[in-house]
């Protein structure tokens, strides 16, 4: 079991309520006292969840993966984030960490030990404490994120996603990580980020790159991203952001010209291109986030300008169930009664609409004039 020694407040300058702490753990497999870094989104909840990113090189990546975890749950809907992040810089910890054999590329005796401090120790440690979805996700740079690889090794890979910034690849890790991936059962999110001004392990990532883009397998989402202008030290900021854009993009509001070159042109019903991504996104990430106004609003517009009046009435009732005090539910199942040419449910709905708060475009005059309307034209 871990013990916490001690516990240091950090304000990192995100928001008077951020909570980003360091903790100093005395851990039983390494036993060695190590310094951990964590962020705990300010709205924590312990009814909600939360997805888990672990960052090594924390001193150097903890704080751009917190403040990208922050901006993407903020703008792009992304589930928010606990972020761990473990501190090597110290007395090149990194090296000792992360360090494999010469011969087989398989980790140090050290290295053993570390990989089960992270996966039985300090995610546990932390799963126990938070509430947390399924999904984790690792982050890492040039050793440390070749450390990653090796959970890839197990039969269930600890992590559904991994950031690969500019490794430095171990002996046989460009076989060896193309068969697991090839291999795996789970879906995996892989990220492989390379910089422009190219370090001796370029030929090894490139040749990584090439296996990975050969794999066909609907498990594996893979990504790779060179930044010509880049060097060793600035790729993790290059590549980053363009990670968490990759990973998570299906969280992303639906933006014009997915409407006009999905939803438009799709022979499906439109409300079904809503509950796939709701249901692709419940799967992989664990998570059932709440419909965004910009995307109930994308498939209304959609509904109405293709004349696919049947899919508001399964829009109607997600909004009831998520928009619950709001005119929107009921909005959308009078404008469904009224095209299926029942004006009597139709002016009993917007009635009751009207009686719902307010919400983006819809007011209560729209309602109003709709039941006027009915009501002039059937002489209710």
């Amino acid at each position: 079991m871990l013990r916490i020694l001690t516990l240091i407040a950090l304000l990192l300058g995100m928001g008077t309520n951020a909570q980003a702490t360091l903790e100093v753990f005395e851990s039983i497999k390494l036993q060695e006292k190590r310094d951990v870094s964590y962020y705990i989104p300010e709205t924590y909840d312990k009814k909600e969840k939360y997805t888990l990113i672990l960052v090594l090189d924390a001193e150097y990546l903890f704080d751009q993966v917190v403040a990208n975890a922050k901006f993407y749950s903020k703008f792009h809907g992304m589930p928010e984030a606990i972020v761990i992040g473990v501190n090597q810089s110290n007395y090149n910890l990194r090296y000792q960490d992360c360090a494999f054999e010469p011969y087989d590329g398989l980790p140090s005796e050290r290295g053993k030990l570390f990989f089960e401090f992270l996966g039985m120790e300090l995610i546990p440690y932390i799963e126990s404490k938070y509430n947390t979805t399924p999904f984790k996700m690792f982050v890492g740079y040039d050793i440390t994120a070749n450390f990653g690889n090796f959970y890839l090794y197990k039969e269930e890979s600890l992590f559904n996603a991994y950031v690969s910034i500019s490794p430095t690849l171990a002996p046989e890790m460009t076989t060896r990580i193309p068969d697991r991936l090839a291999a795996m059962n789970k879906k995996i999110f892989y990220q492989l980020i390379l910089e422009g001004e190219q370090e001796e392990n370029a030929s090894d990532i490139l040749a990584l790159n090439k296996s990975l883009q050969e794999i066909d397998s609907e498990n594996l989402y893979y990504f790779f991203d060179e930044y010509p202008n880049a060097d060793h030290i600035s790729v993790a900021t290059y590549g980053i952001g363009k990670a968490f854009d990759n990973i998570f993009g299906m969280f992303k509001p639906i933006s014009p010209k997915e409407y006009r070159e999905k939803i438009l042109t799709s022979n499906e019903p439109v409300f079904k291109y809503l509950e796939d991504k709701q249901n692709y996104i419940s799967e992989l990430f664990g998570f059932n986030n709440t419909t965004s106004l910009n995307d109930i609003m994308a498939i209304y517009a959609a509904s109405r300008k293709k004349g696919d009046f049947e899919s508001l009435k399964p829009l109607s009732a997600l909004c009831k169930k998520e928009y619950p005090e709001t005119m929107l539910g009921f909005y959308f199942e009078a404008e469904y009664y009224e095209q299926l040419g029942e004006p009597k449910k139709a002016l009993r709905t917007f009635e009751k609409s009207f009686a719902m708060s307010e919400i983006d475009f819809l007011t209560k005059d729209m309602a109003l004039e709709k039941i006027r309307a009915l009501k002039a034209d059937f002489g209710y």
